[in-house]
This record gives structure tokens, sequence and C-alpha cells, in this order.
């Protein structure tokens, strides 16, 4: 797997110039059309993770690659793309066209958690395709974002940051009333967060010298100065799943990114990801998929 994209080196690898606003505290955001980086001559997006978010309007059929999952695109879709996930796409049609925005975390500092969002979550679902009604109207938001970009108006930022919701809350909007997860505030629910936050905080992992501490259910409970049982409630009652489940899923999810993307041996995964024995590492990945990691990566 190739290293994290930085924005600054997106600039320089599409158009051989980095933007001030890269560095300025304000934060990063810009708007392209997907046209010019697509075609016959365009070569393949490295199935790396980037330390910026995007979303993508993709039209055509295309084969996207995130995390450890594989979605084929038959017409049309939206893709959201975070710092923790790695990803790419491959074009299946010659023809393609669609939009993307980039944008830093800091841009919205102090503008609401993206985390939060079932979109940008590791567990996600990354990838929404859409009907020619709702291509219509993502299209359209898009465009608006290109007419700020190119306005003189004092606030356009704050207008860009409206816009990115607007796509977020259509596409958590597509989804079934069973599937939405929009929680009131609760103690739980901060709880949950807090716990998510430790949790990513761990990830990517990057470096075979790397390594994944927090692994128990007591480990968080520690940090997050609440009884192990007050957190398990918690996340029992926001994810319908245990401390200990929500670990164990988090940490098969990285193991099968870096024995698909890597070159790293099994033994160096393991003592990544925390595990003192490599026999315990292939204990617990066979007790979760039902295979040995070897086998996995020769599939």
């Amino acid at each position: 797997m190739d290293k994290t994209q930085t924005l600054e080196e997106f600039y320089k690898k599409k158009f051989n110039w980095v933007p001030d606003t890269i560095r300025k505290e304000v934060g990063h955001f810009n708007v392209f059309k997907l046209d010019d980086f697509v075609g016959r001559n365009a070569r393949p997006i490295p199935y790396s993770r980037k330390d910026y978010y995007k979303i993508s309007l993709i039209v055509g059929r295309n084969t996207v690659h995130y995390a450890d999952k594989t979605v084929n695109i038959s017409r049309q879709a939206l893709l959201f793309a975070n710092p923790q996930i790695p990803y790419n796409w491959e074009q299946q049609d010659e023809e393609q066209s669609g939009y993307f925005c980039v944008f830093s975390r800091t841009f919205f500092h102090n503008f609401g958690n993206l985390e939060n969002y079932a979109v940008f979550q590791p567990n996600g679902i990354p990838v929404y395709e859409l009907t020619n009604g709702q291509r219509t109207d993502i299209t359209k938001i898009f465009e608006r974002m290109f007419a700020e970009m190119n306005s003189d108006y004092i606030h356009k930022y704050d207008v860009l940051r409206n816009l990115v919701f607007e796509i977020l809350h259509s596409v958590l909007k597509m989804q079934p009333a069973a599937q939405e997860q929009q929680h009131a505030a609760s103690a739980s629910q901060r709880i949950a967060s807090l716990f998510f936050e430790l949790l990513e905080r761990q990830f990517p992992i990057e470096d075979t010298r790397q390594r994944f501490a927090l692994r128990s259910a007591s480990d968080f409970a520690t940090l997050l100065s609440v009884h192990v049982n007050h957190l398990n409630r918690a996340l029992k009652e926001i994810t319908e799943k245990t401390t200990s489940e929500i670990i164990a899923e988090r940490l098969l999810q990285e193991a099968k990114i870096l024995l698909k993307h890597t070159g790293w041996s099994v033994s160096e995964i393991a003592y990544a990801l925390g595990f003192t024995e490599v026999t315990h590492f292939n204990n617990f990945f066979r007790k979760n998929l039902e295979t040995t990691p070897t086998r996995f990566r020769a599939v």
C-alpha cells in the first residue's frame, strides 16, 4: 500500500503547485470536475490513505476498493473518503464524468465533527448509488460550490461548509429510517463518541514499528474515567455491540487491509496490531473469518 497522500502531494502531483490556504489554520477546501482527471490516458489512483477528506460524484461504471471491501458502481454514485481508510477506484468505462471536493479536517474546526456522520466512519457506508434524479440534485450542489469558489463573497467558505453538509444530509436521508442513527444527545452518545475518537486515533497503521496499544474495554474505560460496565452499557445502547466486539471488528478490518495491501510479514502485522504472539493473531483471525491470515492473503 502506498504511503498516506497529503493535500500538498495531491496538488503537486496534479498541478505542480500548492495553494497557500493549505498552510493556514482556517483549513482548506477546493472543488474540481472529475472529467479533467479521467480518460484513456489517466493513471489509476493508487490504493492508499489520504490525510484529507474527499466527496466524489462519479458517473460511469467503476470498481471501488475501500478498506477491506470492493463495491461495483453500475451507473453513478457518491464516494466518501476519509483519512482513516485507504481506497482507490478503477474505471470500467472509458467515458467518465462527475465532480469531487477535497477539504482538510481543520476546515470544519468548530463547525462539527465529521466522524459523527456514518459516511465518514470506518464501518460506515462509503458508496451510495444514485438515481438520475438524485444525481441531478447532487450535481446542482457541486455547481453551487464552483459558483461560491469563484465569488468574492467574504463568507463564501461558510457557504461551502453548508454545501458539504447539504450533501451529507441528502445522502443520509436516502437510507431507510431503520438504518438512521440520529440519536438525541445523551451521556451514552457522548461516551460512545469519545470512545470512537480514542479508537480511531490509533489508526492508520503505517509502519511496522507502530503498536496498537488500547486493546481492551478496560484500557478505554480507564482513559475515559468511567467504569468498564458503564462503557459497555453506553456502547451497547448506541451501537448494539459490546466494547470488545467493536475493537475486534476494527482490528480485523485493519488486519485485512494490511494483509492485502502491504508486503509486511504476518508476524510484523501481528506485532503492529498489538498481538504478543503471532499464534494469538492467527487464532483471532481464524475465529472471526474461519481462515488463516496466510490463506486470506493468498486469495
